[in-house]
């Protein structure tokens, strides 16, 4: 009889991470490195904005001119000139003095501020007068106050939003390394899994997993490959784990990981070359019955074949490790507080992963759980996250403060 259920915690796991390395980088344009993972530090090569620049319009002036004015003791500014958009001043500012500015302005020499247009009133072509005061740098940026020459912006391991986008765009870098995008090879098993063409006949279910497999490996910044659905033979499946594990960074077959007499998965990976079974069972609900192992260089799972389970546990265990393939460190999942809307038990000596949606009840969040069967992918698309009901506890009362981590 096989060895079975030495189960191991979320922390155990998520160490094992540090076995495997993260892919290679490559070069990528900037109009395609959204959501991608920078492999080396990004330095600027020059200050950005490159010059003192207005934030509103109004007058660029010398702060000490306004000290103490107020509308019952305005100050009085003579105008020495308007700087207009895209211009550079040829003109210094002194005490005394001021310059009409748009947004986006640059600062004449001698000025080191900006008057906002609604706190002064002309009196001619040629004098303001100013009724509060300003302090040196308000209503403007420096030369370099968005980026300093020689200052690092981004670390390597950042995967990359549309602001990181932008300040790559404003400090003119039209190229970049990143990380690859890890290849996920996705292997449904089962005699009992059939073809989304198909209709299912009694004790038939369709491939569910290989499709939520697929979307969330893309979600999270890596390259599904579907290798079809394999039936319980051992030769078609060694066959199949051999053609994915060659072709890509990581593996995951869902079904084959839970007991029974035609689960083959621990014999197929004790058949394929520099195999070691890291993790056979885990210590969480749903997803007990996950395996790990390392192939060579890559990891290969087994996933659970209930569409939640296989979910649950990517989102808990796979996710992270894709991340770290990926070469990313700031994936860690959203999480928002609320309170719980009912008892809810559990056992001791797991996790519970329970599925939550979340609603308002005057101005708080509650989490609401959604109840069903692992097998039920519903329950996974009323949900908008997870709750974690810890190992040591049997389980939560209503009214409870949990952290819902959200499904994105």
């Amino acid at each position: 009889m096989k060895e079975f259920f030495n189960v191991t915690s979320i922390q155990a796991v998520l160490a094992l991470t540090a076995r495997f390395k993260a892919v290679c980088s490559e070069q990528v344009i900037l109009e395609e490195a959204f959501g991608r993972v920078l492999s080396e530090d990004f330095t600027a090569a020059e200050d950005i904005p490159g010059f003192d620049r207005s934030t509103m319009d109004g007058y660029a002036v010398c702060a000490a001119s306004t000290y103490g004015a107020s509308e019952a003791n305005p100050a009085y500014l003579s105008i020495v000139g308007t700087i207009a958009m895209g211009q550079v001043p040829q003109f210094t500012v002194a005490a005394g003095q001021a310059a009409r500015i748009s947004t986006g302005g640059m600062l004449p020499m001698g000025a080191d501020s900006v008057m906002m247009v609604e706190h002064a009133d002309i009196i001619d072509e040629k004098t303001i007068e100013v009724y509060r005061s300003v302090a040196p740098g308000q209503n403007m940026v420096s030369k370099d106050e968005d980026a300093a020459r020689g200052e690092v912006l981004l670390k390597a391991g950042n995967r990359l939003r549309a602001q990181e986008i932008g300040l790559l765009a404003a400090c003119g870098r039209s190229a970049l390394a990143v990380f690859a995008r890890p290849r996920v090879g996705i292997i449904s098993s089962g005699d009992e899994v059939v073809p989304l063409s198909a209709r299912p006949q009694p004790g038939q279910v369709r491939d569910v997993n290989a499709y939520t497999l697929a979307a969330l490996v893309r979600r999270y910044g890596g390259q599904p490959r579907h290798y079809g659905i394999v039936k319980d033979r051992f030769e078609e499946l060694l066959a199949v784990s051999r053609a994915a594990l060659s072709e890509n960074d990581m593996v995951l077959v869902s079904g084959g990981s839970s007991v029974g007499t035609r689960d083959l998965t621990v014999d197929v990976l004790a058949a394929l070359p520099q195999s070691r079974i890291l993790v056979h069972g885990v210590s969480i609900s749903p997803g007990k019955p996950t395996i790990l192992a390392q192939c060579g260089s890559q990891a290969f799972w087994g996933l659970p074949g209930h569409v939640t389970s296989a979910m649950v546990v990517f989102m808990v265990l796979v996710r992270p490790f894709l991340a770290h393939l990926g070469g990313c460190i700031n994936d860690a999942p959203v999480r928002v507080p609320a309170r719980l809307t009912r008892n809810v038990a559990s056992a001791q000596g797991r996790v519970d992963f329970v599925r939550v949606r979340l609603v308002s009840r005057d101005g708080e969040l509650w989490a609401e759980p959604v109840l069903g069967a692992s097998g039920l992918v519903r329950t996974m698309v009323a949900a908008h996250g997870l709750i974690a009901i810890e190992m040591n506890s049997e389980g939560m009362e209503q009214g409870d403060r949990v952290e819902v981590m959200l499904f994105e």
